[in-house]
């Protein structure tokens, strides 16, 4: 009898420890990969530190892929365009290691070592745990989608175009320390801290800049210039800042861009809310208004004294006698209220139909009047809720001013008062900064002197030889 022919056992084996090393590379890859795949716990988590950051505010542009850079960012020395930061390798930042998107976000380093402006708030970011900006990479890496739109290039003038000089200007300013919390304080507001300091860069827009642009430390968020807008105290200052406030009107305002004194947000604060603060999750916007109001008890927001109504149409009724006879010898600015305003913030300013009260409104009780003509030039646009058209292409700087002053002195009983020379300003996008002529004239003066260092150098040499 025949017996079947089998392979022997070390045949079989053989078989599949030759499968085995085929298949050892495809392993490892996967295996590699994997390891290298953030979870999605830390994805998300970046997600929500891009968002306490704002990075989709100046790194998204309308017509282009998210985050795919190309924002303009007008700056006293110029426009800076915003770059690319999506996951590739083309044209953003797939390329760059952890430590690499760490040195770009706290340091003001790209990935092949040219210095960034910090018109990218890395003074502030520099503040942000290690936890955090390894969760920011995983989302930046591995949540978003790669675009290989190429933004324009920043071109500033001479001497500002030498990104090198920033070494220079990061020596002097940039603090590198990391957040540390106070153990005197509550986490509560250690939370508030690390993120009004750190990641939300409060600082960035509201603390004064010195000559060179850097951030008054002494001064933090005692309010400043953005150019056209002006972004107020936010200092517990019951006088200058926002110690008149309650907690849960500050909070109400972050979420929502309204609070229950009157206050409504316009401009670059109006983006920062609709992008970012009322995306944060609550428990992190009480955290800054326990910080930024340590000393405050939250109270219930005030109440706007309520508007007359028709029963049937729900409309709200004027208050004031609006016809021709009633107006008589009125001021121009007065007038361009009545012609322009009054229909919805009614002509004693208390507001219809759900429309703000201008009466007693908190921009209108600030060091100057550039929000009130900026809110009058541009409009006033949330993403949500009604806005306001900007008026100007309807109204000339002389009307502007006239019924900005208007409103500063009828409704805020301010003395503080805005001439059509800064009304065209704030038009043209601010005035321009006399850093550009003051660092050309600081290199002339320091090329000079060594020009006549070297003469004198070169002259003594001489007569030595002689």
């Amino acid at each position: 009898m025949v017996k079947p022919l089998c392979k022997p056992r070390w045949y079989e084996a053989s078989r599949h420890k030759a499968l085995l090393l085929a298949l050892a590379p495809w392993i490892a890859g996967a295996a590699l990969a994997q390891a290298d795949t953030p979870s999605r716990e830390l994805i998300q988590r970046g997600e929500a530190v891009s968002i306490a950051g704002d990075c989709v505010a100046c790194h998204s542009e309308p017509g282009r892929p998210a985050y795919s850079g190309g924002h303009p960012i007008k700056s006293p020395l110029g426009t800076i365009y915003s770059t690319n930061i999506t996951p590739s390798t083309d044209a953003g930042i797939g390329d760059y290691s952890l430590e690499q998107f760490s040195d770009a976000l706290r340091r003001g380093v790209r990935a092949d070592g040219r210095q960034l402006y910090p018109a990218m708030p890395y003074t502030a970011y520099a503040k942000m745990t290690d936890e955090d900006i390894e969760a920011l990479y995983a989302y930046f890496m591995h949540g978003i989608e790669p675009a290989n739109d190429a933004p324009p290039e920043t071109e500033l003038p001479f001497p500002f175009n030498l990104r090198f000089s920033m070494k220079a200007w990061n020596l002097l300013f940039l603090d590198s320390d990391p957040f540390e919390p106070d153990p005197e304080r509550s986490e509560q507001w250690n939370r508030g801290a690390y993120l009004v300091q750190g990641a939300t860069h409060c600082g960035t827009c509201h603390t004064p800049r010195n000559a060179l642009m850097a951030e008054k430390s002494s001064q933090a968020l005692a309010g400043g210039s953005l150019g056209t807008w002006y972004a107020p105290d936010i200092t517990d200052d019951p006088e200058t800042g926002i110690g008149g406030w309650s907690r849960r009107e500050l909070v109400d305002y972050l979420r929502t861009g309204h609070a229950g004194n009157g206050a409504t947000a316009a401009g670059p604060m109006l983006e920062a809310i609709d992008l970012s603060f009322s995306r944060m999750p609550e428990e992190d916007v009480e955290a800054i208004a326990v910080y930024l109001l340590p000393e405050v008890e939250s109270a219930a927001p005030a109440q706007p004294a309520p508007v007359e109504r028709d029963a049937q149409t729900n409309i709200g009724q004027l208050i004031d006698d609006d016809t021709p006879a009633a107006l008589g010898d009125i001021t121009p600015g007065e007038r361009v209220y009545r012609d322009q305003c009054a229909a919805c913030h009614a002509p004693g300013g208390q507001g219809l139909n759900g429309l703000p009260a201008l009466a007693g409104h908190p921009v209108l009780d600030k060091p100057n009047a550039d929000n009130v003509a900026m809110a009058i030039l541009v409009g006033v646009w949330p993403e949500h809720r009604q806005g306001m058209l900007g008026f100007a292409d309807e109204l000339g700087d002389q009307q502007i001013a006239d019924v900005t002053n208007h409103l500063m002195s009828e409704f805020g009983h301010s003395d503080v008062r805005i001439d059509t020379a800064r009304v065209a300003e704030l038009r043209a996008g601010g005035a321009p900064s006399a850093l550009l002529t003051l660092a050309r004239v600081g290199m002339g003066v320091a090329g000079v002197a060594i020009v006549v260092l070297l003469g004198a150098w070169l002259l003594r040499r001489r007569r030595r030889t002689r």
